[in-house]
């Protein structure tokens, strides 16, 4: 059974090693995945979490700039990629941004992550720019996608 919950701080552990075993995942320090569960975070920040038969095997994370959202992180562990579990995720935290009444969401992605690049595009982010040598180990460029809520979408938040 796959369902998608707000993470918990007992999260944590598995939020870090997922991270850590995903080479396209930022690569935060263990005290900015605590700082995700602080009460001034929980305000300005949404962290999501798959599970699969029970064990958390991929997370989001996403801050909110006023009507606008950015994703910071997304992961899913090595054996359960590519059974949809990212787009699942995906799905729900844009469900959130619009119970909100987000606009827009923004994320870099690196130029070469064709699968990353693929689910973006399959739910409607768009290329909006992108950072020149914005990801080191190695380094590359980032674009920049965007995704954009119809407007009577924003009207119900």
């Amino acid at each position: 059974m796959v369902r998608v919950r707000p993470a918990v701080s007992s999260d944590l552990p598995r939020l870090v090693a997922i991270a850590g075993h995903s080479v396209t995942a930022a690569q935060w320090k263990q005290n900015d995945y605590v700082k995700l569960f602080t009460p001034e975070s929980q305000h300005e920040r949404t962290a999501l979490v798959v599970e699969q038969d029970g064990a958390v095997v991929g997370f989001i994370v996403g801050r909110r700039i006023d009507h606008e959202w950015e994703i910071e992180n997304i992961a899913v562990s090595g054996p359960a990629r590519r059974n949809g579990l990212g787009s699942r995720l995906l799905g729900e935290f844009l469900n959130v941004v619009r119970k909100f009444g987000g606009s827009d969401v923004f994320l870099e992605v690196r130029e070469s992550n064709a699968p990353a690049r693929a689910l973006y595009e399959k739910w409607a982010f768009v290329e909006s720019g992108w950072r020149k040598s914005y990801y080191d180990g190695p380094a590359e460029d980032a674009l920049i996608l965007r995704f954009s809520f119809p407007q009577q979408e924003r009207n119900k938040g």
